[in-house]
């Protein structure tokens, strides 16, 4: 169990034992896994390999990463043919559970880096059934700045007689030498400002940014960017896609002056060069924390500064906690002079961009969450904290719900009395009402009572099926509804379809004791016969309903036809001569027009006649003439 400053080169401490034991031994890639190596994230994980790859690039071992976001298909195909492998926990035991060409009888090395997090409550039974996949004879080692020395977690690795290597003294030499450590304190509203200012001091340098949550860092990122500090900003937090995260890690370690905005999973292992200044914004949830968060500056003997940002509710918790580890921390004061705030800009920015005011209200969110479900309620009291503030730092107009605390205050209230009832009413003629004036304080030691209220989880509602209400009814007995239709004069109508028509089916349905399924079969064969002749009606009632449309559609041709052969027979007749009138050989009428009238048979005057204007062939004179002639006679 090795513990020494961060910085100072754990990596190869435990890198090159385990080249050694592969060399001495003749290991080949034939003889399978030999040496596991754990890591807490995937970007110290992809970190060690690298370093693995440089200095075991002379030896013919073979070496594999196993991480997360990573190819799956890809690693179970390759797994037997590693020496090495570089993994974290979770990733490993998937491995361990699904991959069958995974052989853990031939493992002699286990290797867990920043082991006190490997096993902290966070890995704790994924560590566990690792191990059971394990051989007992085999060589355990563990490293890291802060060094667990818990007998539990030393029998959960079935270790025999650890040795203990590292300082004597528990915390003297936990803190680089030449780190210097610097505190301040100022609101929580202020912090953005602060922030903002001490990018715009330091464009030349190289930072860590530490927040507790992703979705902090998502948006400070996200923000600082619309409004373009002059300098590179990167975000590294565990939402983002393994390849992205692996891309950043690489630029950042790359640039000279760059800003880098990070959770928690950059404070572990991470050796990234020449890192200026470590500036944490939130405070860190305890003492261990602090040191690994830190630690990223200052590495291997050279200068680094660190900065802890609290809040004045955090301030004496947090001291206390960092005395007791013999870390002392100097406390510094800004220049109001030197602050440029950016509120402005960043509201600004929210009211143009509705995606971004999301991600601000969800950081909000977060961060309210993050101080809630600390453990140290001595140091982080959300009751204490200005959120309406806090939000219009943010650049946030209304500050969004915390519907976990709603819920927490609404739960509290009801357990409290608000108002003695015998205040609700004052006498007129009471001449000593002091008393009465006097209200019963409602929040008394609320924050206190508040600190030991753990926060209660919403409870998934069961899905509730139809069986399960009907079983539910007739366990209590509950007769079910009856849906009935009237009709206008009010007489029930019947459904034939859910009516039952035979004796058996109501004596069935009546009958209590469960489901007979013989019963049940001749019930089913007396209806089907009511069933088939409702059906036969039906049928014979479809048909007539089209026979009367088919006559129907008839009769309207029949009609349609007899109309037209009318309209067929009306020749038009008018350009036949008239039979009153006589023509000469030209066929033109030599007699006057006669036409009688309904009183008296006047003659018309002259200028009445009509004359027959139409040319006649000679055959139609001929006929015409013969036809007069025959009248004549």
């Amino acid at each position: 169990m090795g513990t020494a400053v961060t910085g100072s080169g754990k990596t190869l401490a435990f890198l090159i034992p385990v080249i050694e034991h592969l060399y001495l031994n003749k290991w080949s890639r034939t003889d399978g896994v030999c040496a596991i190596v754990i890591s807490p994230t995937r970007e110290l994980a992809y970190q060690i390999f690298e370093t693995l790859k440089r200095i075991g690039r002379y030896h013919d071992f073979s070496a594999g990463l196993i991480i997360g976001g990573k190819n799956l298909k890809f690693e179970r195909s390759r797994m037997d043919q590693c020496n090495i492998l570089i993994c974290t926990p979770g990733r490993l035991l998937q491995h361990m559970d699904e991959n069958p060409l995974f052989n853990a009888t031939t493992i002699e090395m286990l290797v867990l880096d920043e082991a006190d997090r490997c096993l902290d409550m966070g890995f704790e039974e994924t560590i566990n059934a690792i191990v059971e996949h394990f051989p007992t004879d085999r060589q355990t080692l563990l490293f890291s700045a802060t060094q667990t020395n818990s007998v539990k977690d030393i029998a959960r690795l079935n270790l025999l007689d650890p040795i203990f290597i590292g300082e004597k003294s528990k915390s003297e030499y936990i803190i680089p030498e030449l780190l210097q450590q610097n505190y301040l304190v100022m609101e929580l509203e202020d912090k953005i400002t602060m922030l903002w200012s001490f990018i715009k001091n330091h464009l030349k340098q190289k930072i860590i940014v530490f927040f507790t949550s992703c979705k902090q860092v998502k948006y400070v990122f996200e923000i600082f960017c619309k409004l373009r500090p002059g300098t590179s900003l990167l975000a590294l937090y565990g939402t983002l896609h393994q390849d992205r995260r692996i891309a950043i890690y690489n630029d950042f370690t790359r640039k000279s002056n760059v800003v880098l905005f990070a959770t928690d999973i950059a404070s572990r292992g991470l050796d990234f060069p020449t890192v200026n200044w470590v500036v944490q914004m939130d405070c860190p949830e305890d003492a261990v924390q602090y040191i690994h968060r830190a630690g990223r500056t200052a590495r291997n003997k050279a200068r680094g500064e660190s900065l802890l940002v609290l809040t004045p509710s955090e301030e004496q918790g947090m001291i206390k906690e960092l005395e007791d580890k013999n870390i002392h921390i100097k406390k510094i004061h800004i220049d109001p002079k030197k602050l440029f705030s950016p509120r402005l800009k960043i509201e600004a920015a929210l009211a143009q961009n509705t995606e971004l005011k999301a991600s601000a209200q969800r950081a909000f969110v977060s961060y309210i969450k993050s101080i809630f479900l600390m453990k140290n309620k001595q140091i982080f009291n959300v009751f204490k904290l200005n959120l309406e503030n806090y939000a219009k730092s943010l650049g946030l107009i209304v500050t969004p719900r915390v519907r976990f605390l709603e819920r927490l205050l609404k739960k509290k209230g009801s357990e409290t009395e608000i108002v003695n009832e015998s205040n609700d009413f004052v006498h007129e003629d009471s001449d000593n009402d002091d008393d009465f004036l006097k209200v019963k304080r409602v929040d008394h030691d609320l924050g206190n009572n508040l600190d030991d209220i753990t926060l209660e989880l919403p409870k998934k509602n069961k899905i509730l099926t139809k069986a399960a209400a009907a079983k539910k009814a007739i366990r209590k007995k509950i007769a079910p509804n009856e849906k009935m239709n009237f009709d206008d004069d009010g007489n029930v109508i019947i459904d034939n379809i859910k009516q039952l028509h035979s004796e058996i089916p109501e004596e069935y349905e009546n009958k209590d004791g469960g489901i007979n399924i013989e019963i049940a079969k001749k019930v089913i064969s007396q209806e089907d016969k009511y069933d088939k002749e409702r059906f036969r009606q039906l049928v014979k009632q479809r048909h007539k309903l089209q026979k009367e449309k088919l006559k129907k559609h008839t009769d309207e041709n029949l009609q349609s036809n007899s109309a037209e052969s009318e309209s067929e027979d009306d020749v038009d007749l008018s350009w036949l001569p008239d039979p009153d009138k006589i023509y000469d050989s030209n066929g033109k009428a030599d007699e006057t027009e006669m036409s009688l009238s309904d009183d008296n048979d006047s003659e018309e005057p002259s200028s009445k006649k009509v004359k027959f204007t139409s040319k006649l062939t000679l055959n139609d004179a001929e006929s015409i003439a013969a036809h007069l002639l025959a009248n004549t006679v």
